[in-house]
Order: structure tokens, then sequence, then C-alpha cells
């Protein structure tokens, strides 16, 4: 991976950042979590569950409010696994998983 990535600020100027030495652990346990999601869609529809449950997987010492919001809501397990089939890395269009080092995953109801 890059020690150094340059990003672009909203006046248009770039600047040269230093990517953390975390990165390829997140980016591992992001795309871990979200082909586990993908699974665990499979497996509901296969046993004709309709819906997952979203819940906390990981420890976070200070969660998202908007993350702990979605502790305990339901998603569709078919719109869910079209929406992480349809946006590989990127964040899904339903925020599910909610992106990186948000805790959140999916569970069977």
């Amino acid at each position: 991976m890059k020690t150094e990535e340059t990003r672009r600020a909203a006046s248009g100027k770039t600047t040269v950042a230093k990517v953390p030495v975390t990165a390829p652990d997140t980016l591992a346990e992001g795309e871990f979590n979200r082909f586990y999601c993908r699974g665990v869609c499979l497996r509901a529809i296969s046993e004709g569950k309709t819906h997952v449950r979203v819940y906390r997987a990981k420890h976070v010492d200070n969660p998202r409010p908007e993350s702990q919001a979605k502790i305990g809501a339901l998603a569709e397990a078919e719109k869910l696994l079209s929406d992480l089939r349809a946006n590989p890395g990127v964040e899904p269009a339903l925020g599910i998983p909610p992106g990186p080092n948000s805790g959140l995953s999916i569970q069977l109801p």
C-alpha cells in the first residue's frame, strides 16, 4: 500500500498526506465484512427469510450516532445483497455496512 496520498481540498489545492499505518487492516476488515454480509444475505434468502438484522460486531470506543441508530434495524436481504454486489469498494447505497471502522455487521434475525 502507498505510504502517502494526494488529496484535493475544496479550494482545488492539492496536498500530500501520510496514509495511516492501520490502513491495510482497516481495508481487510471492511472487505471481509462486506463479503460476510453477502454470505449472511444469501443464507437468509436460501432459508426463506426476507430480512437480516444490523448489530454491533466489533467494539468501538466512540461509536458514531448514525451507526448506533442502525443497531437492531432490519434490512431486506435481497435488496442488501444486490446493493453490496452493485457497489464494490464503496459504501453501499443502503449504508449497511456503514463504512470502515463502524463495527456494524448483519446477522440472521
